[in-house]
């Protein structure tokens, strides 16, 4: 049997990149998926990639309504939800001194507060022995250059992991943080730019950056009753990045 068989699952910023491998992971081993962001495009063209277990919703994490929306879609077509991969995020290269307060907010209304309301709003979906899985990054451990409000809203989500596993006790529900280091997403290469990225994949002790794939596959292990007795824990899909 496959390990997410008869699983509903939603996956934010499912419409590309990390999202899209994840979804496509967890309709391969057995789930039905909802992928929501806010481009109708990309979300079309998943969509034709992912088939028929798969369904798109259009919207914001950062918009409570938009939020709504995708939850009460899955609770009319699916009645509940066992894997919340809350996925979604932005950045922007900004050094300190050159910071300016629309970043800030744009950055922490997706990356913190989008995320925490997408767990909030999605909790009362959650069936026994689900699992909320949390986007991390590796320059939540790290300092980085240029990219600071970036890497505060990733220490953010490390701790929302750690004390939302003491709130969810005895619920039967985990919740982990997968943390990818410098993947191959189009977001990454807009951003940081394609040579930084390469120089920062060649930088690993594995030597190269890592594909969607690669993180998905750690995102299926977290979803699965696998990584059953963990909670409140982080994993690395980093190449050994920050781990030296």
């Amino acid at each position: 049997m496959q390990r997410l068989e008869g699983k509903t699952a939603v996956v934010t910023g499912g419409g590309t990149g990390i999202g899209l491998a994840a979804a496509q992971r967890f309709i391969e081993e057995g789930a039905f998926v909802y992928i929501f962001g806010r481009r109708r495009e990309p979300l079309d063209k998943a969509l034709a990639k992912l088939g028929g277990n798969a369904r798109a919703v259009a919207g914001s994490v950062a918009d409570l309504a938009d939020l709504d929306r995708l939850f009460e879609t899955v609770k009319t077509e699916r009645g509940g939800l066992d894997i919340l991969f809350a996925n979604a995020g932005t950045g922007e290269v900004a050094p300190l001194g050159e910071i300016t307060p629309e970043q800030f907010d744009r950055t922490f209304d997706v990356n913190v507060r989008g995320l925490l309301f997408t767990v909030q709003k999605g909790l009362p979906l959650m069936r026994a022995g689900g699992t909320i899985i949390l986007t991390g990054s590796t320059t939540g451990e790290m300092g980085t250059p240029g990219f600071s409000v970036y890497s505060a809203t990733k220490a953010a989500v490390r701790n929302f992991a750690r004390s939302w596993a003491q709130d969810l006790r005895g619920t039967g529900i985990r919740v982990n943080v997968l943390s990818p280091g410098p993947t191959r997403t189009e977001l990454a290469l807009e951003v940081v730019g394609t040579e930084a990225m390469e120089a920062l994949g060649a930088g690993t002790p594995i030597g190269r950056l890592g594909e969607p794939a690669e993180v998905a596959a750690a995102a299926a292990f977290l979803a699965s009753a696998d990584s059953s007795f963990m909670t409140g824990s982080e994993v690395f899909t980093d190449g050994g990045l920050a781990q030296i």
